[in-house]
């Protein structure tokens, strides 16, 4: 049995969020800070990674000043809390085949969460990238959620949000 240990890559790892709502849309980037995968025999066993809050970054707002007021939003208690909570944290607990299951921290919570990934090793580079599914309001992200408020209409926001996560990492 071959145990391997590969550090990530964070200049070359990414993570691509969206959130969605009634009348649309909003996407961007937010930066993985650092990590480690463990590989048995060729296959993905456990790791870690810890997400930067802080770098979280608005896409497809164009107007700096309304970029700006975005990310402050998001930055508030309204959302991820960033001043407070300024890493979110992914730990891997089992790999079943392709299905990944860990424990995912957002803002001090914890709750375990299921992706399918596709992993894929080459010499000493690892890649993996899978789409995590979060559901906000399990975080205390409650803001415009119709599970807490009413009569929202076209202000809504919709409880899950996407994390399409592609992780390169180096043999250690």
């Amino acid at each position: 049995m071959k145990n391997q240990n590969f550090e990530i890559a964070v200049a070359q790892s990414n993570i691509d969020w969206t959130g969605r709502k009634v009348t649309g849309a909003h996407w961007g980037t937010i930066g993985v800070k650092q990590g480690n995968l463990s590989v048995s025999d060729g296959k993905l066993t456990g790791g870690q990674f810890i997400i930067d809050t802080a770098s979280i970054k608005i896409l497809d707002v164009a107007d700096p000043a309304t970029n700006t007021q975005f990310y402050g939003h998001l930055a508030s208690d309204d959302f991820f809390s960033i001043d407070q909570y300024p890493e979110a944290n992914f730990e891997i607990t089992s790999v079943n085949n392709n299905q990944v299951t860990g424990n995912l921290t957002i803002k001090g919570i914890t709750h375990a969460i299921s992706f399918d990934a596709n992993v894929s090793i080459t010499g000493d580079t690892l890649t993996a990238s899978g789409k995590i599914v979060v559901d906000r309001t399990k975080y205390g992200i409650k803001f415009r959620s119709g599970n807490f408020f009413t009569n929202l209409g076209d202000t809504l926001i919709y409880n899950d949000f996407d994390l399409n996560v592609n992780i390169t990492a180096k043999a250690a």
